[in-house]
């Protein structure tokens, strides 16, 4: 198992354990975590599941592709480690990752 630290926006935090192969919002998605909407169900189509990683999680996580630039470019509030949840993959390497999530998702 993965686990992984969701900040809310308000400062809330919670930890779960997701398994290694399932994306980040499924992971979250399957624990309850409250503000991955993911609208698209994990088609990387609208932008809902947005996530900012922790910068010291960032070089293992890795930047967006372009396509999901592009639904990143969506919104207002941007920030340095932004990805889309349905575009990060777990594995053994990402246990621990802290992400962060923004306002706008509540």
């Amino acid at each position: 198992m993965v686990s992984v630290r969701f900040v809310q926006a308000n400062g809330d935090e919670r930890t779960i354990d997701g398994e290694a192969g399932l994306t980040l919002m499924e992971a979250a998605q399957n624990n309850g975590v409250p503000g991955i909407v993911a609208d698209c169900g994990g088609n990387c189509s609208c932008g809902t599941c947005r996530v900012f990683v922790a910068a010291e999680w960032f070089g293992k996580v890795g930047g967006p592709n372009e396509l999901e630039l592009e639904m990143l470019e969506m919104h207002a509030d941007r920030r340095d480690g932004e990805r889309l949840s349905c575009q990060v993959t777990l594995s053994d390497e990402l246990d621990g990752l802290t992400v962060s999530l923004p306002r706008s998702q509540f």
